[in-house]
């Protein structure tokens, strides 16, 4: 049986959660999209507001999680060697804590760089043998 956690005594409170998430990708890809050449546009503001989306939307995603007020949201992108890392940030003020919502942006974010960069990470088969999203986790999480 599946159930919501009743957080109806909880007080309000500021909370914050920090989550990460990395994708690994050619270095030719790495290169276009440094310099905007992917066709489908601005790989890094496209993941951002996909980032953006997906925290205010997590309980369309996760369904046991709680409808919360987002006061905050900052996903930003560190661009590597070998692939994009992500870093989430969420801020709310309630009773139940962020985290799901700043892994959901980390995750939604690093997918939309994967969609509009397929076409340069596929093999002659048409398959990804490279590509690969690692590392999503919760950094760091405050109550005050």
């Amino acid at each position: 049986m599946s159930e919501m956690v009743d957080i109806g005594g909880k007080e309000h409170v500021n909370r914050i959660a920090k989550a990460s998430g990395f994708i690994k990708l050619h270095p030719e890809t790495i290169q276009k999209i440094k310099g905007k050449q992917v066709p489908k546009g601005d790989v890094i503001s496209v993941a951002k507001t996909a980032g953006i989306m997906a925290i205010k939307n997590t309980t369309q995603i996760v369904p046991l999680t709680h409808p919360i007020p987002i006061t905050g949201a900052k996903v930003n992108f560190v661009v590597q060697e070998e692939g994009v890392k992500v870093k989430v940030k969420v801020k709310s003020r309630g009773q139940t804590g962020v985290e799901m919502e700043a892994l959901s942006g980390a995750t939604a974010s690093l997918l939309t760089v994967w969609d509009m960069v397929k076409g340069f990470e596929k093999d002659e088969e048409g398959q990804y043998p490279d590509t690969r999203i690692t590392d999503i986790q919760v950094k760091e999480k405050v109550k005050k």
